[in-house]
């Protein structure tokens, strides 16, 4: 029986491939993943919804047909890299979310995870997501899909995202009552900054990371993810200003000491944000339009946070 306790691996920049296909065209796509697996990089994280609101089609598949055709014209790349997709959200009607969702019913489960082997050409996924929560479906119905996937071998592991905790382990008892392979990573919204204490964020579907996910992850030993890891260029770009719910004494006051311990440690912003993830265990996920960014994000890698830094950061919130 899988008890779903797994050993933790040191975390490891991902990389974003949301824009692939749609904002980020397939020639630029394959010069970042290029850069990402020179430099060492190993896991890509994309979704079979990827991008259906910036797709003209009005549905998602993008991210996973460019990754796909790179895969293709990159003999042994499949050996180089993991790749970790999500099913859920995918319109079934273009242009109408989320009322057309496909969800997370097992025919659901089972014909996104088809669909998204075929467009990436693979015969596995090495990480299959629930990327979000469906409450119109039975939790033990999902469970069984998702553990079926894993026990026919066409998923090594699955995960979570956006999720509860107690969801999370509510799934995992199920699975472990019927001797199936339960959920083992999670993955959530989380960076250096946050916004006003129970302010909802403006971006529909996203779920903060929170210190119970953590809880549960240390005690269970999942792995977690963070995706909007860099918000979206904020930290450096004056052109991409943070939401309005980030404006608070609190976002000032870690900006200060972000762009002082860059300073000393001769980083960037990004790379520290990074480093400060990955510090404690969390796997940031990174979208990269350019190689030069995918460098910036893996050179974070070496940028080590003493215990000093990381009181600092905490003193400041």
């Amino acid at each position: 029986m899988n008890t779903g306790r797994v050993h933790t691996t040191p975390p490891q920049i991902v990389l974003g491939t949301m824009d692939f296909g749609t904002r980020v065209d397939r020639e630029r796509a394959f010069a970042v993943l290029d850069s990402f697996v020179a430099g060492g990089g190993r896991w890509l994280d994309t979704a079979n919804c990827y991008s259906f609101w910036a797709d003209p089609e009005g549905v998602g598949g993008a991210s996973e047909r460019v990754i796909g055709a790179w895969l293709r014209a990159r003999p042994g790349a499949r050996d180089a890299v993991r790749i970790a997709t999500k099913v859920r959200q995918n319109p079934l009607v273009p242009g109408s979310w989320p009322q057309s969702a496909e969800g997370l019913s097992a025919p659901a489960v089972r014909k996104g995870a088809e669909e998204s082997l075929r467009r990436l050409g693979v015969d596995h996924l090495d990480l299959l997501w629930a990327h979000a929560e469906d409450r119109a479906v039975p939790l033990q119905e999902t469970v069984g899909a998702f553990g079926e996937l894993v026990g026919r071998g066409v998923a090594l592991r699955i995960g979570a995202a956006n999720h509860t905790a107690w969801r999370v382990e509510r799934a995992r008892s199920l699975a472990r009552e019927r001797h199936m392979a339960p959920w083992t990573a999670l993955q959530l919204r989380h960076s250096l900054l946050q916004p006003r204490p129970l302010t909802p964020v403006a971006e529909a579907g996203h779920r903060m990371l929170t210190a119970e996910d953590l809880d549960l992850a240390a005690t269970e030993g999942l792995t977690v993810w963070s995706y909007s890891s860099l918000l979206w260029g904020s930290y450096t770009r004056p052109d991409k200003p943070l939401p309005p719910t980030y404006d608070h004494p609190g976002t000032e006051r870690v900006l200060a000491v972000l762009g002082a311990l860059a300073d000393e440690l001769s980083a960037t912003r990004n790379q520290v944000v990074l480093a400060w993830l990955m510090r404690q265990g969390i796997h940031p996920i990174v979208g990269a339009s350019r190689p030069d960014h995918v460098e910036e994000a893996l050179a974070a890698r070496q940028v080590r946070l003493a215990d000093e830094h990381m009181a600092r950061f905490a003193a400041a919130r």
